[in-house]
């Protein structure tokens, strides 16, 4: 059995751009996803959405226990999503 070297297998974040492209331009609402708190699994659509017409990004939480799964916020036309309570999402 061959040795594998590390530095053969690392790049650069850089070398994801085509793959991220192709996942995020999907219909996400369909999209499953499981709860790290509770385990509890779902469609990304039948998930608690909580946001206001002046708030500045919207918080996902989970149908189950209420645990923030995601949280989007558009700022400056960035946008910055953060998925503190999924355990995964699973993308079709």
């Amino acid at each position: 059995m061959m040795a594998v070297d590390e530095g053969e297998l690392r790049l650069d974040g850089n070398a994801l751009a085509g793959r991220l492209r192709e996942i995020f331009a999907r219909e996400m609402t369909n999209a499953m996803m499981s709860c790290a708190s509770c385990g509890h699994v779902g469609a990304v659509g039948a998930a608690h959405l909580y946001m206001g017409e002046n708030a500045p990004g919207a918080v996902l939480r989970c149908e189950g226990c209420e645990a923030v799964l995601m949280v989007l916020v558009e700022r400056n036309q960035r946008w910055r999503l953060g998925t503190p309570g999924l355990r995964w999402l699973d993308i079709v």
